[in-house]
């Protein structure tokens, strides 16, 4: 299973915001240059996590978007659901409640699988918050810091 620019993009943009929570609203356009995302398509974007109650936009000079959660409390199965759809290899094994999608889906030997693939993705999606991320972004930023050499 591959993420598409949706998945990828709207973490990133969700991570820099979880880096500014508590800042009060950031502007897209702060948001779209500090990660390189068009502000087109970061605005698209936002308009998803909006309607999944994940952002909240303020309106004005002063506006932007801000969580709505605590990055702590945002997973990352939460922003791949809002943007991609359900987390699943194939459409048989949705974790969305819908219709059969196949009528081989009750005698299907390789559904098995696919439903321990998906559990798994799901597992470690859910096991990962944005204050995860945040931390490590930190910590990148701290082992960046230390690899200069100061010469007098």
């Amino acid at each position: 299973m591959k993420l598409s620019t949706k998945g990828r993009y709207g973490v990133r943009a969700m991570i820099e915001l979880a880096l500014r929570y508590g800042e009060g609203p950031i502007a897209l356009k702060n948001v779209a240059e500090s990660q390189s995302i068009s502000d087109h398509y970061l605005e698209q974007l936002m308009g998803s996590l909006r309607k999944a109650g994940l952002v909240v936009s303020v309106r004005g000079a002063q506006g932007g978007y801000m969580l709505n959660k605590e990055p702590g409390n945002i997973r990352l199965s939460n922003i791949i659901r809002a943007l991609e759809g359900p987390i699943a290899p194939v459409d048989c094994v949705t974790d969305e409640p819908g219709e059969e999608i196949c009528e081989q889906m009750d005698t299907c030997v390789a559904r098995g699988a696919w439903l321990r693939l998906r559990n798994a993705m799901v597992e470690v999606l859910d096991n990962i918050t944005l204050q995860d991320l945040v931390e490590e972004t930190k910590n990148i930023k701290e082992d960046e810091t230390d690899n200069y050499m100061y010469y007098i």
